[in-house]
Formats: C-alpha cells, structure tokens, sequence
C-alpha cells in the first residue's frame, strides 16, 4: 500500500496526492461506510492505486485506511487543519454570529484562528476592522487585514506558514478571490448579488492546494452553521476567552453567564470590559445550546 492525502472528493471518487505529487482517483473500501466514516478532504491515508485495464474497463484503486486525525470539522468537512481562517468582509455584511461559532468549533478541535478581514480598500473596511477589533479584544483570535484587488497580503502568507489552512466564511467574502491573488491558482469567483445583498457560492467541493510549507484547504461559503452537538450548555462558557478571567467570582456556581444574579462576566460587560455584542450573542448560542440538550431524548 502507498500513503497520500485526500486533495478531493467528488461523487465518491478520493483524489490523493502521494509524496511525490503523483495523484489517484479512488474509492473508498466499503467497510467505511459500515463504519459510518467518511473520507474527508485532509486525510491521510493508505491506498492502493487501480492497476490500469482490465477487460477493457479502467481498474479502481481504493482507500484502505484512514489515519488518525489530528482535527476533524463536520462543515465545512476537512481533516488534519491546523490554522481555521475565518474571512469576513465589509460586503456582504459580516455575520458575526456565525464568526462565533466558527470559533468555538476550532477551539473544541484546539485548532489555532486567524480572522482575515478581506477587501480592506471598500469604503466600510476601516469600520469593520475597529468593530471586529473591539468585539474580539479578549477572544485569543489575530486580525489580519488584506484585500485581494492590491496585493495587500504579505502579513497575511506569515500566518500560514507551516500549517494546514482552511478557509471558510460566509459566500461572497471573497475567500476564492484570495487564494488566487494569494498562490496564483484560478478558482471560479463570483460576485455579490444585489438584490439581496449576499454572496453567491461559487466554491462547489473542498479541495488541498500545496504552496511550499503551506497548505490551503479551499471550501464551499455558506450562511448558515446550526449548533446541533449535543453538550452541557454550562460549557459553552469555556470557549469564551474573555470570560476567564472571571471564573470563580459569580454568585452561583455553576454560573451560565445568562441571567444570574451577581454574575461577574455580566458585570463586566456592564462596565465595558467584555464586548455587549459579543455578549448577546452568547446568549443566543447558549439558548440554542440549552433547546438541543433538552430535547437530547426525542
């Protein structure tokens, strides 16, 4: 068997890359499917290559094992990242809510997080970038600003040096257009529909791109991330950074940082030392969070 890395995956077909940069077109052996695992763009892998004709129809090769992951995120679907880079724009209108659970999903998985704040020459850069500023002031999250029409991205390549990246983000903020300023690649691009003021999701598969030490994984945007994983919402807390440095000085223990009297992270936000946005937010998620571990049982 060789050993390679998943660079695609398309309609039950695994591209992988070996050491030397040859690539293979396989399936995947029917034990993952009774295993419920799916290959996942990312992994590593042993396979053995189909061997050419056979009876005039071309020969499959196939995935025979999957190598423990090192990280493992659901959507969008890649393994073995290091680096989760979440892009957001002035256009279309950054959904922070959805930069949040981003975060908590790369925190679960330890992962490191780099919040790009593409498209710095629009009119409206300058006030995305002090708001994502004062929002992420105690998340433990870099800020880097870029923008993919004037080559402002030398800080950016520092970042990603010698890690496995994944790009992802809202549809429409531009992630595509990076990377191709960014490696010279030519990823389909498109534009912000005007009628609704969104992007227009032009990334349709995952797919690993190799720069050096750099390894890019390309995803499809989306809009929407449903917090759906089944955990004690008293734990939502532990993925606030900002949060810390108040443990142990509520009134109540356990405290949810939700309504409670005497709560010290409420105090906090009250006296400007955690972000109110930021704060509101949380509450959404830990509502969320608290309806998913009621109905645990239905």
């Amino acid at each position: 068997m060789m050993e390679g890395v998943i660079v695609r995956g398309r309609g039950g077909f695994y591209t992988v890359r070996d050491e030397k940069g040859q690539e293979y077109v396989l399936r995947a052996k029917k034990k993952f499917r009774r295993l419920k695992i799916t290959p996942l763009v990312g992994d590593r892998v042993y396979f053995t290559p189909g061997e050419g004709k056979a009876e005039g129809k071309e020969e499959d090769g196939w995935v025979e094992e999957i190598l423990p992951r090192v990280s493992q995120c659901l959507r969008p679907p890649v393994a073995n990242i290091s680096l989760l880079c979440i892009v957001a724009a002035p256009e279309p209108a950054p959904d922070w809510l959805l930069v949040d659970k981003l975060l908590i999903f790369a925190r679960k998985q330890n992962l490191q997080t780099l919040l790009i704040l593409n498209k710095a020459d629009l009119p409206k850069a300058e006030e995305t970038a002090a708001l994502a500023k004062s929002m992420y002031a105690g998340a433990e999250i870099n800020i880097c600003r870029v923008s993919a029409q004037n080559g402002r991205a030398e800080e950016l390549i520092q970042h990603l040096k010698g890690h496995t990246c994944c790009f992802s983000g809202q549809s429409g903020v531009g992630k595509s257009t990076l990377l191709n300023a960014l490696f010279g690649l030519h990823q389909e691009t498109g534009d912000i529909s005007q009628k609704i003021l969104r992007g227009k999701n032009t990334t349709r598969h995952a797919e690993l791109f190799s720069f050096g030490d750099i390894n890019v994984i390309d995803t499809p945007g989306f809009s929407l991330l449903e917090m759906d994983e089944v955990f004690d919402p008293v734990l939502l807390r532990d993925y606030y950074p900002e949060f810390a440095p108040y443990d142990g000085k509520c009134r109540f223990s356990p405290c949810y940082h939700g309504t409670e009297p005497g709560c010290a992270v409420l105090q906090a936000a009250k006296e400007g030392k955690i972000d109110a946005q930021r704060l509101e937010r949380y509450h959404t998620l830990l509502s969320d969070c608290r309806q998913v571990w009621r109905e645990r049982y239905d």
